[in-house]
């Protein structure tokens, strides 16, 4: 109705021309907003589902493992299992040791396959870690492209990075396990949402199933809260860990502080839900005459009190948070400037380069080459040097290089283990026309000689085995031994030698007398 009044004008004045309705544009400018609204959460739907790509891709890449056959092995459940002992172990300062996840993850890999030995459970539980920390890349990052549509209406090709678990130093050297946000929102079943809200609707949820009695179920939701405590800590111990790197990349004016008040907070009115509901589980606990009902109680217990530990760690580590930044701005403002980061020469240099024409990476190496080979001399001379160096007199050179030195040279060892004599030997003892003994028997008769005949006998009686024909006809040579298994053991002789038996005999072998002899061919 407001829209078709007429609109009264002033006397002289022109009539402003309006349009009939407003609908369109405003249709218009709805429909660009939902598509924009459609558009990020579908972008977080998609980056929510490529954090879960890493898990289905182990069950896919286990058909090629050659070491074990993992059909039996489920290991997306073991990747989640992983994840979870790694974020139940994480601590503020510390993370999980990668032993003491196998170890924890070992047993729900033996309940998959039990009849397999612990050594490949415990390989199988090491392939999953390595994977989930991405081992083998240089960044250790999954990378997921996607699609967003922007406010222009333009299909944007995206690239997300991401990681599950990462490897961080300890103070003493030693490297910790540590669950990514990523990690946690895939372990817990969540889209990307805010952690502290998170915590709060898991931990309503959780007195209100122990309240009905649904224990069953508020494990699982007391599991969730617990992971939510671990994140929120996470998410400042990341901005406390970036403070100490560089105070200029935190907003300490406004940002952090509201968020050390909103967590002190949010950490006291924790403390009172978690006291109360583990008072609630207390009492269940006790008062219950069911066993099932009792051990349930008894796990939510634990939980919880875990969740009040993280707290209290979490609130000391707050409470010391501003003196932790005041100490490290006056650390950092009296360090000296920042120094240079260094340059990644395999991604900033050498894939642009290689994708560019000769004409176009000529100059990013020459400035690269340039900066990197260090202070060179200049190109001019000055003035006082140059005519120092045109008045200097020329120094006496020898015509020749000097005298000739006889180099030192050591005799080589004589490192032969088999002598003359042993190949004589051996060539009387394994000439057999007409006969046929066994292997054995010949190292009994040679067992006393020396350790080195007994050797040289069976490496010689192994070549019978599969002689070569073509170079004893080459060679000219009218005799060949040859060797036949016998699927006995070697009788012990005293040698050091053992293995199946052969039978050994010498044939005659007839040489045409159109075959060039060696030494001829050698000679042409």
């Amino acid at each position: 109705m407001l829209l078709n009044r007429p609109t009264p004008t002033r006397a002289g004045s022109r009539p402003v021309a309006r349009p009939q309705s407003a609908e369109p544009a405003q249709a218009t400018e709805r429909g660009l907003s939902s598509g924009v609204s459609a558009d990020l959460g579908l972008t977080r739907r998609l980056k929510a589902l490529a954090c879960t790509a890493p898990l289905h891709e182990l069950d896919y890449h286990k058909a090629k493992l050659d070491w074990v056959d993992a059909t039996k092995y489920h290991m997306a459940e073991i990747a989640m299992h992983t994840i979870d002992q790694v974020t139940i172990a994480m601590d503020f300062d510390t993370g999980a040791a990668h032993e003491a996840v196998q170890e924890r993850v070992m047993p729900f890999v033996a309940a998959q396959s039990p009849d397999r030995t612990p050594d490949e459970h415990r390989r199988v539980a090491r392939w999953v870690l390595e994977k989930l920390i991405n081992v083998g890349t240089v960044d250790r990052v999954f990378r997921h492209d996607y699609g967003e549509i922007d406010v222009d209406g333009r299909y944007q090709r995206r690239v997300f990075d991401f990681k599950l678990i990462r490897e961080v130093p300890g103070a003493a050297g030693e490297i910790y396990l540590r669950a990514t946000d990523e990690a946690i929102n895939v372990l817990v079943g969540a889209l990307d949402t805010d952690v502290r809200s998170a915590q709060v609707a898991a931990e309503v949820k959780l007195e209100s199933l122990i309240n009905r009695g649904q224990l069953a179920d508020a494990r699982v939701a007391a599991e969730q809260a617990q992971y939510r405590t671990v994140q929120y800590g996470e998410l400042l111990r990341q901005k406390l860990e970036a403070t100490r790197r560089d105070v200029r990349v935190v907003d300490w004016e406004t940002e952090l502080p509201e968020m050390l008040d909103e967590a002190l907070e949010h950490i006291e009115q924790r403390f009172k839900v978690e006291h109360a509901i583990l008072r609630n589980i207390t009492s269940a606990r006790d008062e219950s005459d069911d066993p099932g009902h009792k051990r349930r109680a008894a796990e939510l217990v634990e939980i919880v009190a875990d969740c009040i530990r993280r707290h209290t760690q979490l609130q000391s580590r707050l409470q010391t948070a501003r003196t932790m930044f005041r100490a490290e701005q006056d650390r950092q403002q009296f360090s000296g400037p920042p120094q240079r980061a260094a340059l990644d020469l395999h991604e900033q240099l050498l894939e642009p380069v290689l994708g560019m024409s000769i004409a176009e990476a000529v100059n990013p190496l020459e400035q690269f080459f340039s900066a990197a080979s260090g202070v060179d001399s200049p190109d001019a001379l000055s003035l006082p040097s140059l005519v120092s160096i045109l008045l200097r007199p020329v120094a006496d050179r020898d015509r020749t290089a000097g005298p000739v030195v006889e180099p030192v040279l050591d005799e080589a060892p004589d490192d032969m283990r088999f002598t003359d004599e042993h190949r004589e030997l051996t060539d009387a003892l394994l000439d057999l026309p007409g006969q046929v003994r066994t292997l054995s028997s010949v190292l009994r008769e040679v067992a006393e000689f020396d350790d080195d005949l007994p050797v040289l006998v069976a490496l010689r009686a192994v070549h019978g085995y599969s002689p070569a024909l073509g170079a004893v006809v080459r060679h000219r040579r009218d005799r060949v031994l040859i060797a036949v298994p016998t699927d006995q053991p070697i009788e012990p002789s005293g040698a050091d030698v053992t293995g199946d038996d052969l039978l050994l005999t010498t044939a005659d072998v007839a040489v045409p007398d159109d075959v060039p002899d060696r030494d001829d061919v050698e000679a042409s």
